[in-house]
């Protein structure tokens, strides 16, 4: 996986910007959770390019709490760990956590909002 890191605040109106174009996926990561990073491992080991026409982007959010509660806050989704968010428009259409993060429903959703 290509991951955009998301390191800023500023970032996230790049972010909904980027997002009329192509669908963003922000992956918020507690490296120290042992379900963050299992989940992230299954999905980076699933993921592929050729079927996702979605920008991934990972935030750390041990190191960057101040982004992690304001994601929460402009997407309006409650805060989790793991937690992925699938920005379209500006705006969270898809949001899941911990062992709910499945890669063939994100594909599924992905695919319906390319196609729109």
């Amino acid at each position: 996986m290509n991951w955009q890191k998301l390191e800023s605040i500023d970032q996230l109106q790049s972010i909904k910007d980027e997002s009329k174009e192509t669908p963003v996926l922000i992956f918020k990561h507690s490296t120290t959770c042992s379900i963050s990073r299992t989940t992230l491992d299954r999905l980076e080991r699933n993921w592929k390019e050729e079927e996702m026409n979605v920008q991934p982007v990972y935030l750390d959010l041990l190191q960057h709490r101040d982004i992690s509660k304001q994601v929460a806050a402009e997407f309006s989704v409650e805060h989790q760990s793991p937690q992925i968010l699938l920005i379209e428009n500006g705006k969270s259409v898809y949001d899941r956590s911990h062992f709910d993060i499945n890669y063939q429903e994100l594909k599924e959703v992905a695919k319906k909002i390319s196609s729109n």
